[in-house]
């Protein structure tokens, strides 16, 4: 029924993530294009998410990853549904941290019941996870705990009968294949798969990245701007490389 991981995940440095948190989602996305290129188009959500809270910061973190199901009856009993979940939390609580839980909702028409509420977003929190990613429903949105962050397809009033499937899996989310203990960076914009080995070429191709910008931005923003002086600021831009 659920499938704890036996991964080994290599974890990486509390200060490269913190560096990591002060990107937004774009700009990450971005930067593996120059790290990865040919990641360019997958490893990220393709579909709309309805971010809870647009105001929190970016969150960074390693995936633990949960199917569900919720819009019929189960037949597990009492005894066999308790431990699934004490099970399935014994896999959140055991690290790496952070973490951010990502959930695909299995069902027909996902978000028929919410995983996510009062309850469940405070217990997670309490086991070390800072927000949630789910193709499913979310609810309690003044209730939540303080500083989870939930990217959800739809918001909806009810859990139905909502029960986790398995996990430790690979799962997908809104066009996102996810695997346990990648690592998962995600705003408002949506979210992102960074490969472990690329997290610090992310911070170096930002860099660059901003650099190349601030010309093009500069010139647009000067009275003479005009094609021509557009394309010299293309130009210089092109001059800063990313040292692969």
């Amino acid at each position: 029924m659920a499938n704890q991981s036996t991964t080994n995940i290599s974890t990486l440095d509390d200060s490269l993530l913190a560096a990591l948190r002060r990107l937004d989602t774009p700009t990450v996305c971005n930067s593996l294009e120059l790290v990865v290129p040919e990641r360019r188009g997958h490893g990220y959500t393709v579909k709309p998410l309805v971010c809870a809270y647009p105001q929190l910061p970016p969150m960074v973190g390693y995936a633990k990853t949960v199917s569900i199901k919720s819009e019929h009856p189960h037949n597990r009993s009492p005894e066999e549904f308790r431990q699934v979940l004490i099970d399935y939390y014994e896999y959140i609580a055991a690290g790496p941290l952070p973490s951010v839980v990502v959930v695909q909702d299995l069902d027909d028409n996902p978000g028929f019941g919410s995983f996510w509420g009062e309850v469940f977003t405070n217990v997670h929190k309490g086991f070390g996870a800072s927000g949630a990613i789910t193709n499913g429903s979310i609810r309690d949105m003044d209730d939540n705990a303080e500083g989870f962050q939930l990217l959800a397809g739809m918001i909806g009033p009810s859990h139905a009968y909502v029960r986790v499937e398995e996990f430790g899996i690979d799962v997908e989310v809104q066009g996102m294949a996810v695997s346990d203990g990648d690592l998962i960076h995600a705003d408002r914009h949506g979210a992102v798969v960074i490969p472990h080995d690329c997290a610090g070429g992310v911070l170096e191709a930002a860099e660059v990245i901003a650099k190349r910008e601030a010309f093009v931005i500069e010139a647009s923003k000067q009275e003479e701007f005009s094609v021509a002086e557009f394309e010299k600021a293309l130009a210089a831009a092109a001059g800063i490389k990313y040292p692969k």
